[in-house]
């Protein structure tokens, strides 16, 4: 049982910052791609940036996070991060980390072509 170990959720408000991280296990970490997704209730799971931990380290990022958040990867540790800077209320959600991309491989930010998801941490950013 492959199991992704997310840690660094919280609250804070409005134009702060928080960092999660996501532990894989190394076979699991550094299979292709690592990525972040987030969901809210009563929405669909978005991906937010993903990181190809296999090779290059190549970042992809939704549009509307790209200058405030920042993937990166620690290959000595198996671990990814999301540095979340700036964040605004609408960043408030469950953030998943997910690992192993089946297929579609040019579009990384896609939720349901990812085998294993840890079990979320959750981001609330007040106004």
């Amino acid at each position: 049982q492959v199991r992704l170990v997310e840690s660094g959720g919280g609250s804070v408000q409005a134009g702060g910052s928080l960092r999660l991280s996501c532990e894989a296990p190394k076979g699991t970490y550094n299979r292709n791609y690592m990525t972040w997704f987030r969901q809210v209730p009563g929405k669909e799971r978005e991906g937010v940036a993903a990181i190809l931990t296999a090779n290059s380290g190549s970042t992809y990022y939704r549009d509307s996070v790209k200058g405030r958040f920042t993937i990166s990867r620690d290959n000595a540790k198996n671990t990814i991060y999301l540095q979340m800077n700036s964040l605004k209320p609408e960043d408030s959600a469950m953030y998943y980390c997910a690992a192993d991309l089946l297929r579609g491989w040019s579009k990384p930010l896609i939720p349901d072509n990812y085998h294993y998801w840890g079990q979320g941490t959750l981001v609330t950013v007040s106004s």
